[in-house]
């Protein structure tokens, strides 16, 4: 008779008061990292609310008055328009990325084309020239067809330049769906539109979240196209962003503050889709 005998907790105890020890330094590492990049972001805060004179010290005063005047000079010199053409930019550009990523994910994964690999890797191939190579033919474009200064011209390269992007994320994404839905959508009479818009965009809404906040933070944050090709009309935040260094100086409360309400959109988008992209993101690293 065998009688089989259970691993006493002794033997246990090391390697579990190992894992802890483990995890409890892998937690203080990931809380030091997240310090470590937001500092920054609180002294700019902190430095936003200061004079101009106080925000000039050096070294800094920690414990200076508080002051709305850098915000008061922001908002005083007009940002509406600035403002505004970048969300117009972003929002439009992202809508058209996703309306295009997406069927052109669903024929890359869950109906492959021939070729589907080829095709992917051209897509990003594209994303391996520098911009600064193709700014000057892109220019040339832009002047010969009289779009300099358009919000629309800029609304089309931001969807070209992040739409390989989110097909790459899109298709990752796809591919997790099981195929067994779509056949049995198709033998319930439903046709391609149907089922992208009722079967599978609910599935994958996570992935099309993230893809969606991430071709927006990157259509926020553009700075060089938007510099050449834009000067007054069509011209966007992080382009205004810069009138702020000039000859006289650098208005360090008005750049704070002015940088403060320019990232006020991004962080209000990453905040109201945080679990949606970090569900997104995730999606498919799990087998």
């Amino acid at each position: 008779m065998t009688i089989a005998l259970k691993p006493s907790s002794r033997r246990r105890a090391p390697f579990r008061d190992k894992a802890d020890r483990q995890g409890l330094g892998l937690t203080v590492l990931a809380w030091a990292i997240g310090l470590f990049f937001f500092i920054p972001f609180l002294w700019m805060v902190l430095v936003s609310f200061r004079s101009e004179t106080d925000a000039a010290t050096n070294p800094p005063q920690l414990f200076a008055p508080f002051s709305v005047e850098g915000y008061r000079n922001f908002f005083g010199a007009d940002p509406w328009g600035p403002l505004l053409n970048s969300a117009t930019a972003s929002v439009l550009s992202t809508a058209l990325v996703i309306a295009l990523a997406f069927p052109a994910a669903y024929a890359l994964s869950i109906r492959p084309v021939k070729k589907w690999q080829d095709v992917l890797f051209f897509m990003l191939s594209t994303k391996m020239l520098p911009i600064v190579a193709a700014i000057l033919p892109i220019y040339l474009f832009a002047q010969f067809s009289g779009l300099l200064d358009n919000i629309l011209l800029l609304t089309i390269f931001y969807t070209s330049m992040n739409l390989p992007i989110a097909i790459w994320m899109l298709r990752s994404f796809l591919a997790e769906v099981p195929v067994e839905m779509i056949e049995a959508a198709q033998i319930d009479g439903a046709n391609l539109r149907t089922t992208l818009r009722q079967v599978i965009a609910p599935v994958v809404m996570p992935g099309i979240a993230a893809a969606a906040l991430i071709c927006f933070i990157f259509s926020w944050n553009e700075l060089l196209l938007a510099r050449v090709l834009t000067s007054t009309v069509a011209q966007t935040a992080p382009v205004y962003l810069t009138g702020f260094v000039t000859s006289q100086g650098l208005f360090l409360a008005q750049v704070c503050a002015a940088s403060l309400v320019v990232s006020i959109p991004v962080l209000t988008a990453g905040f109201a889709a945080q679990d949606k992209l970090v569900q997104g993101l995730s999606m498919g690293a799990v087998k």
